[in-house]
Formats: structure tokens, sequence, C-alpha cells
């Protein structure tokens, strides 16, 4: 941390007396223009390397897959030689000695039953026989054949039976004699024991076979090749090639040190795949389309790195212009407010850290304009507060010692029905007109309002029963003065309790949980559902303001915010209830603030 302390401190001492348009330039320059030019060229190095390698890997990958699909076709074609020459019906039936036409009729029907429509199993299969030399059997010209010197594939058959016979394996490719557009599928006959009875033949015309995978290889930036394990080419790109000994063919000059990353020769590199059937696929692959395609990259690079750093330069030319343009327009408008214009603003149209400085800027020159304003309102209206203050201080006195002056009066006439009014009127007022107090212990909130139900007990006796149900661990929470008395209040003005029978009114309060709720009920008239949606909307503007209830809606708000909740319910004709939930108040309440 003390390092980097240091190099800030550095770094502003020696950039204290640029401009903030050569502070910027010098930090692009520094860090942006000029490793970005010196990265460049070492990137073009780098990036031509690496393109030559994901060239190679390319190429590599392009002749795996093609060595997967050649020896997935050449499996294919595998399977179906293999499966005719190891079914064990027709091998029993090729050992066997036939006395009778019958007998081997049954046999030319079986083959013909299961194996005349092999050739439609797979594409390109253009014959297909099975040859055999059991004297006692016929051969029916169809699948059924025996060697002879009819020409087969550019020999007789009898050499080609006799080839297969002597051959090491038993499944065995080549390209036909007379044709290298065909290719030869044999596969030998033979039973457990190892007697050989016959050769399976399929001819296979090889543009349906191989020929896709050997056109324009490598989008023609190579030649890709089959070569067997006698050193013999089954396939090529260069259909002259095909059926060649790999020793006179072009291909020999690459062929003793293949590998993916062997030594070029001749601007030609060649890449080998084995497969499992001991064939080798093999790509000699040009590699001056890699130069070619190396060099556009390199250059490609180059023009768009000089592009984007020309680009770069225009744009952070631009933001420095409207950044001082900005900055220079906020310190005009500043100097405006020192001298007493507040209604002057900035056009705001970023959303940039200017932006937010430029909205604060808006907002603060109007919220001082407004306290200019507020501050000189509040000066005239305190010559009329203090009027008033002593006017609050002058009526409070004067009624308690009226009030007194007629207690004793009351007393001395032995009249306890007026001193017990009058008592309820002293506990009423002393809470009611003391303005230097908005928020009290529920306790005292409690006695002001039974002061006032025994107000109205004396001027409506026996009329309304009123229920008390008070938990006494509430007593000593604070809550807002004047919060219940208005309810009740409205339960006689409005709710025109006297003239129900059987009236009542029911005051519930209790803590549940972190919360002090209070609950008025009355069986009063109630409320019309139009007034009762305005009330809880706070747009009522009838008698007392909606009820009174607006002014304790906004008291709660005032001292408890969201946690201060006020809800009121009512069935025209028939009962009205009032619930209020505040938050437990070991300690005296203050007024919220704006944003709490």
């Amino acid at each position: 941390m003390k390092i980097k302390h240091l190099i800030e401190k550095s770094v502003i001492r020696l950039t204290r007396y640029m401009s903030l348009r050569s502070k910027i330039v010098l930090f692009y320059s520094l860090i942006v223009f000029i490793p970005t030019v010196l990265l460049a060229v070492g990137a073009g190095y780098l990036a031509l390397h690496i393109v030559r390698a994901n060239y190679m890997l390319t190429i590599k990958e392009a002749v795996r897959q093609s060595a997967q699909s050649i020896e997935f076709r050449k499996q294919s074609y595998d399977l179906l030689a293999i499966r005719t020459a190891t079914d064990g019906e027709l091998i029993s039936r090729l050992s066997r000695d036939y006395a009778d036409m019958e007998e081997q009729l049954m046999t030319v029907q079986y083959v013909d039953r299961s194996f005349l429509f092999t050739s439609k199993y797979l594409p390109g299969i253009e014959d297909f026989r099975i040859y055999h030399s059991n004297g006692t059997l016929v051969q029916d010209g169809g699948l059924l054949w025996k060697p002879e010197n009819r020409m087969l594939s550019g020999i007789t058959e009898k050499v080609w039976y006799e080839n297969n016979l002597h051959s090491p394996g038993n499944l065995n490719w080549s390209n036909a004699l007379d044709d290298k557009t065909r290719l030869v599928v044999s596969h030998k006959i033979i039973n457990t024991y190892g007697n050989i009875y016959g050769v399976v033949y399929l001819l296979l015309n090889y543009n349906v076979v191989f020929s896709e995978s050997f056109e324009h290889p490598f989008e023609g930036a190579g030649e890709l090749f089959i070569v067997d394990e006698n050193g013999n080419i089954i396939a090529s790109t260069d259909p002259g090639e095909i059926g060649d000994r790999l020793a006179s063919t072009p291909l020999k000059e690459y062929w003793d040190k293949p590998g993916a990353m062997g030594s070029p020769s001749n601007g030609k590199l060649l890449i080998t795949q084995k497969i499992n059937s001991e064939w080798t696929v093999a790509a000699l692959v040009h590699l001056n389309r890699l130069e070619e395609q190396s060099t556009r990259i390199l250059y490609t690079v180059g023009w768009g790195i000089a592009f984007f750093l020309l680009l770069s330069i225009f744009l952070i030319t631009t933001v420095i212009k409207n950044v001082i343009w900005r900055i220079r327009k906020l310190g005009v408008r500043m100097n405006d407010v020192s001298n007493g214009d507040f209604e002057v603003t900035v056009k705001n149209r970023d959303n940039d850290e200017l932006g937010e400085i430029e909205i604060l800027f808006n907002s603060m020159s109007n919220r001082l304009g407004r306290l200019v304003k507020e501050h000189t309102q509040a000066i005239i209206q305190e010559r009329e507060q203090s009027f008033k203050a002593l006017q609050a201080q002058i009526n409070p006195h004067f009624i308690y010692n009226s009030l007194s002056l007629i207690r004793w009066r009351a007393m001395d006439m032995q009249d306890e029905l007026q001193v017990r009014t009058i008592d309820a009127l002293t506990t009423f007022y002393r809470i009611a007109l003391n303005n230097r107090v908005n928020v009290t212990k529920i306790r005292d909130e409690l006695e002001h309002l039974k002061a006032y139900v025994e107000i109205q007990k004396l001027r409506y006796p026996d009329l309304v029963h009123v229920e008390w149900q008070v938990k006494t661990e509430v007593l000593d929470l604070y809550t807002i003065k004047l919060l219940l008395q208005p309810i009740v209040e409205n339960s006689y003005l409005h709710g025109n309790i006297t003239k129900r029978k059987d009236a009542f009114i029911q005051i519930s309060i209790q803590q549940v949980e972190d919360t002090v709720q209070f609950f008025i009920f009355d069986n009063g008239k109630g409320i019309p559902a139009e007034k009762l949606e305005a009330i809880r909307a706070g747009t009522h503007t009838g008698t007392s303001n909606g009820f009174g209830m607006n002014n304790i809606r906004e008291r709660l708000n005032l001292y408890f915010g969201l946690e201060g909740h006020f809800s009121i319910d009512s069935i025209e004709g028939e009962w009205t209830s009032v619930s209020i939930r505040i938050p437990v108040c070991e300690i005296r309440p203050e007024l919220k603030r704006g944003d709490e």
C-alpha cells in the first residue's frame, strides 16, 4: 500500500501543472498507444506461428476424420463379406456331397433366398458372387459360381480363385486390373477347422465408395491417399495413381519421414493416420496455401490494429472536448450561483459521472433557492409564532383557573355530578392543551381518553357501554398524543352511537411481538362505502377532514414511517372499526427524516 501511495503522489506531483486535456493525452499515449504499437509487432509474429500451428492441427484433425470415415465405410463392406463367408448353413451346403439334382436345387434356392438381396444392403455393390469348387454342386450363373477360364476383373476366374486360396489373409481388398475405378473385395469361405470351401466376391464402384472423400480434399490444398499393408495405393486424389505401387509414385519421396510435425519437403508435408485394417490414410499438404493464409492474416491484423488505433485517437479526442466543455459550463453556472442566481440549470443528456454531477448541481441550485426562500419566510413567521406561543401559554392557564374556580363553587354546593364533570374536563384539557408535548406514554393517552369517555357518560348517561381491554405491559410504552380520542369522538359525533339500541364501544390495546396494536370498535351507523374509500385514500374533504383520520395517518407516518399502520373498516348501518399498529417504543420516538 505504501508503494501504491508513493506512485500516486509522484504521478500527481509530475502532472500538477498540466491541463486536464494534456493529462488525458499523456496517459493515453503511455498506457494505450505506445504499448499497443509494441504489442502489435510482437503479436504479429506470434499470430503467424499460432496460425501455422492451428493450420497443422486443423489438417491433422481433417485427416483423422477422413480416416474414421474411410474405416467406417470399409468396415461396412468387410462385415458384409464376413457375414456371408461365415454363414454356417452356407458352409455346410458347400462342403457336402450331392447325390441328386433335388438336393442341389434346394441349395441353390437357399443361396438365392439368403443372399440374393445382399448387393442391395450397401451402395456401390455392382456384382456379388459365391465361388466354390464342389464338384457335385452346380453353378447357376446367379450367385453360385465355379472358377473357370472366364475373365474376372482383368484375370481369369481360376487365377483369381487360386490367388485368394493362397493369400495369407481371409479378407482381401484390391483394385480391378481391367478398371481402376472398380474395387474387389474377397473373403475365404472357411470352417472352424480351416477347410476352405469357396470365396466370396464383391465388385465395388470406387466412385461411390471412396470418391467423395478424395475430391478436392482440404479445399484443394493437398492430396489424399489410401495405402494398404502391401504398399498398394487403393485410393488417391489422382485417379491415375489408383492401383499403383507406392514405390512407383511421387508419394514415395515423402513417405520416409511421415508424421504430423515431419519436416516439409518441396513445400509439402506428409501426414499419415493408420486405421485398424492395416491401411494407412496419407495426406500430402501443400504449405504454400498456409503461407498465403498466414500473410493474409498478418496484413489483416496489422491494418485492423492501425484502424482501431486511429479510431481510438479520434474517439478520445472527441471525449476530451466534451468533458472539458461540460466542466467549463459547470464552472460558469457555479459562478452564477455564487452571485445569487439560484434559478440557473445545466442541460443534461448523458448518464456518465459528469451527468450525475450536472443532475446534482441542478438539484443543489433548486434546493438552495428553495432554502433561501424558506429562510426568508421563516424570519417573517418567527414573530407571528412568538405571539401565538404567548397566546398558547395564556389560554390553558385561564381555562385551568376558571375550571378550578367552578370546581370550588360546586364543592361548596355539594354537587358531585358537577365535580366529576369538572375533574374530567381538567384531565382532558391538561393533555389536549399541552402544546409542548407531541409524544406521550400510553398510560397518559389512556387517561386522556377515559376523561373524554367520562364526559360523554355524564352527557349521555347509560346510553353507551364502553368496554376496556388494555394489557398492563403496554402502559409505559410511548405513542403519539391524541391518537385514540378523535376516533372515539367520531363514534359519538358521526356514528350516532347514542341513538343505537344496546350501543357499545370496544377499546383494545395489546402488544403483539414487537408491535403495539390499538383497536376501536363501535356499533354505530357505520360509514357509506364511497365515503369509506375516500377516507382510506385520504381524499375525503367532509367535516373534520374525513372524520379526523387523515391527521392521525399523517402523524403516524411522521413518527413511525412505514412501521406505523392505520386501517379503517365499516359496514353502513352496522358497525365501524379502526385498527392502528405502531412499533414498541420504550423510549420517546423522534420525528422521522423524509428519506427514512
